[in-house]
């Protein structure tokens, strides 16, 4: 236990030393970017095309599972055939919006 007025063993570097731990800065090369082939989306793009895949394939997806649970309930087993692709096909639908938004920004 150390006493009071006293270090802990932790002392300054010397200039010497302070030069080694230095980054070398100056051989570091910047980085240079390729410019851009296809133009970015912007930031309403990409809210609206969230907002609108989030909504259309959740009421896609929640209607199938929705008719197809009511069916499989009420024992008429072909209601699975709605059930278990419910939620792909409510994902299909935002990757093809998302499609169409990078078809319309290449134009």
């Amino acid at each position: 236990m150390p006493r009071a007025g006293r270090t802990t063993g932790v002392r300054p570097l010397s200039r010497k030393e302070a030069r080694l731990y230095r980054p070398a800065t100056r051989l570091v090369k910047p980085l240079r970017l390729p410019l851009l082939r296809f133009p970015m989306a912007t930031r309403a793009e990409i809210l609206v095309l969230g907002l609108t895949a989030g909504v259309i394939g959740s009421l896609v997806g929640g209607l199938m599972l929705g008719i197809g649970l009511g069916l499989v309930v009420n024992n008429v087993h072909a209601g699975w055939v709605l059930v278990l692709p419910a939620a792909p096909i409510g994902g299909g639908i935002g990757y093809l919006l998302a499609r169409r938004l990078a078809r319309q920004l290449e134009e």
